[in-house]
């Protein structure tokens, strides 16, 4: 699959060689696997001023200064299409590299243990405890703008803490039972919000954040919080 440069920049603003940056701001590669409409993401991210490639690279994917993993439709699928892109070995090398990932929607769902949807479980890349299921809400799916809450310290939400955000899905991580194995370990900031059950609608855990709200289709809210991403970017780089 070819790389398609999306960043309405000039050619001289184009990311370096060896992944550190540019002028016009911090490479970003979104994973193109075949997981429904990215465009709006890619606008969003050159917005919050990111340089911007959508790409199923293995040189693209882990050498941009951030990676965001998009993701609609069911969990099974979206783990069949990653593995059909190699894409699971590649988020796991960055993550183990200390490289920036931000997933989205069923891109945070395939990073818990595993997911049962319609009867069927599916694994998922396990790194962190919990399954997705189905919400118990009256009505599903979980459509429109909801509250979320959101721990101190959030360096993602700064500035957002009690905006609304977008979401569309039908499932969810309801339980969080992270075991920090020793106390110079930081456990992950979890931000919550509720539809039928309380549910995790986003992590942050070092390098690796995901929401399961559409930032992009948050309006200024999402825009906010996904400046916060990239000016991180900008620090990780630096």
């Amino acid at each position: 699959m070819t790389a398609e440069q999306l960043s309405p920049d000039s050619a001289a603003d184009a990311p370096s060689a060896d992944g550190g940056g540019s002028a016009a701001g911090p490479t970003v590669t979104v994973l193109d696997y075949g997981s429904g409409n990215v465009r709006s993401a890619v606008r969003a991210l050159e917005r919050a001023g990111a340089v911007v490639t959508l790409s199923a690279k293995a040189d693209d994917v882990l050498g941009a200064d951030g990676l965001v993993v998009p993701g609609v439709g069911a969990f099974a699928t979206v783990m069949k299409e990653l593995k059909g892109v190699d894409g699971l070995r590649m988020i796991g090398r960055r993550v183990a590299g200390g490289r920036p990932v931000l997933a989205i929607c069923v891109g945070l769902q395939i990073l818990f243990d595993g997911g049962v949807e319609h009867g069927n479980s599916e694994p998922g890349m396990a790194e962190w405890p919990g399954t997705v299921e189905l919400l118990p809400a009256p009505v599903v799916p979980h459509m429109g703008w909801n509250t979320v809450d959101v721990p101190e310290g959030s360096k993602l939400f700064e500035g957002v803490e009690h905006d609304r955000f977008y979401f569309v899905h039908s499932y969810g991580v309801q339980t969080w039972d992270f075991d920090v194995a020793h106390a110079r370990i930081k456990p992950p900031l979890v931000t919550w919000s509720e539809h039928g059950a309380r549910f995790i609608a986003a992590v942050e855990n070092g390098p690796l954040c995901a929401t399961q709200f559409h930032p992009e289709k948050s309006g200024d809210a999402g825009a906010r919080l996904l400046r916060n991403w990239v000016h991180s970017l900008r620090k990780a780089a630096a």
